[in-house]
């Protein structure tokens, strides 16, 4: 589709000064210039002001950084916004709707106990999504974790999550290498189709299909032991 400059504007909430700014920088390709005076953007530059957008709020980076990656996207899968702010979004399981809470208020709010939050935040089983912005997912592990405390019993099998979530994500991050490694324009959307559906079908499919089945196990004998 083809865009004034006005609509660009109303779609991204992005001032015209700043997107003639990032033309300049050469953050964005110029416009396709009509006649004099009458200029029309593209597709490419509504993905583009949305991408810039997104990596200046949530991840703070600088013209000179974006422009790197977007100068570098072949290498890289982190250089469209369709694709990353969805992935960011699921993986942080954060929803729009969702109340966020400074430190101070999330204490107060849901009556944390702050020792213990220090504890699991040193432990890292609390890992907000960053170091002031809490919400009702951490809570939800505390409470848990509470429960485990009120039953008399260690929460190690928690602090193994952890163990074994580091090693993963590391291993989940080698995957991400070796698809920026054979990226192309034409497989770029296979490559994501493949680590979302890795990232959150194939890895709840299989975590969960071994739980079943060692619980099965267990039932099943517990069963052929009182026989």
């Amino acid at each position: 589709m083809e865009y004034k400059i006005s609509e660009l504007v109303a779609k991204t909430d992005i001032p015209k000064s700043t997107i003639l700014y990032y033309i300049r920088e050469g953050l964005l390709p110029k416009a396709e210039k009509l006649k004099s005076n009458v200029h029309r953007y593209s597709d490419e530059h509504l993905e583009l002001l949305k991408y810039i957008k997104y990596m200046k709020e949530h991840l703070g980076s600088s013209n000179e950084q974006i422009k790197y990656a977007l100068q570098n996207r072949d290498q890289s899968l982190s250089t469209s916004s369709t694709m990353i702010e969805p992935l960011m979004n699921t993986l942080s399981a954060i929803t729009p709707d969702m109340q966020h809470y400074t430190k101070k208020e999330f204490i107060d709010t849901f009556n944390i106990d702050a020792k213990l939050l220090e504890r699991l935040l040193k432990d890292e089983i609390v890992a907000p999504i960053s170091d002031n912005d809490y919400t009702q997912k951490e809570a939800s592990i505390i409470r848990l974790v509470e429960h485990f405390i009120d039953a008399g019993i260690d929460y190690a099998v928690l602090k193994s999550y952890v163990y074994h979530a580091k090693a993963l994500s590391q291993i989940e991050n080698m995957m991400q290498t070796q698809l920026c490694s054979v990226r192309n324009d034409n497989n770029f959307s296979t490559l994501w189709k493949i680590m979302f559906e890795t990232l959150f079908n194939a890895k709840e499919y299989i975590f969960k299909r071994h739980t079943y089945r060692m619980f099965l196990e267990t039932l099943k004998n517990e069963i052929s032991n009182k026989s």
